[in-house]
């Protein structure tokens, strides 16, 4: 039988792989705006385009995100650390002196992102103690110069060429 998975040092391995920063909005039960940092994103196919990410079942809005019909993954540029920061906390008004657009679903477009994907809520997965969402692709944006925040061992990093 194998020894049990030491969990900080298997997150301090996680954190080798480096990363891209998201914030994924959707709106609460009453139509408020909802926001989390995720670095779980990822393309899962191009036709139909699909996207995931996960998120912790313990989390504070968990249950927001599963019962939306919606979200929306905004892909973080350089220099939107404290934007991460901030939406990474357990705040109650993380939308506070925050300008940001909707589009045709209603949630949360967040100003400057390097890419933007609206999308509609198309499965959930059990992943222990995240669900994995997976969203099909109704909308999206990018800016094509800009560059990414990054995350990597722990702490934002700068890419460099």
């Amino acid at each position: 039988m194998n020894a049990p998975i030491d969990a900080r040092a298997f997150r301090t391995a996680l954190g080798a792989f480096a990363t891209g920063v998201t914030i994924v909005t959707t709106r609460g039960p009453r139509g408020e705006p909802i926001g989390n940092t995720v670095n779980s994103f990822s393309a899962v196919s191009l036709d139909p385009p699909l996207v995931l990410w996960s998120f912790g079942k313990r989390a504070y809005s968990f249950k927001s995100y599963l019962s939306a019909d919606h979200f929306t993954v905004n892909v973080l540029r350089e220099g939107q650390e404290e934007l991460s920061r901030r939406f990474s906390r357990s705040l109650d008004d993380k939308w506070v002196g925050l300008d940001y657009e909707t589009w045709d679903t209603g949630c949360p477009v967040l100003p400057n992102a390097l890419a933007v994907f609206e999308c509609k809520m198309a499965y959930t997965y059990q992943g222990g103690d995240h669900v994995i969402f997976v969203g099909e692709v109704l909308n999206f944006d990018h800016d094509p110069t800009g560059r990414p925040l990054v995350f990597w061992h722990g702490d934002y990093r700068l890419m460099t060429e």
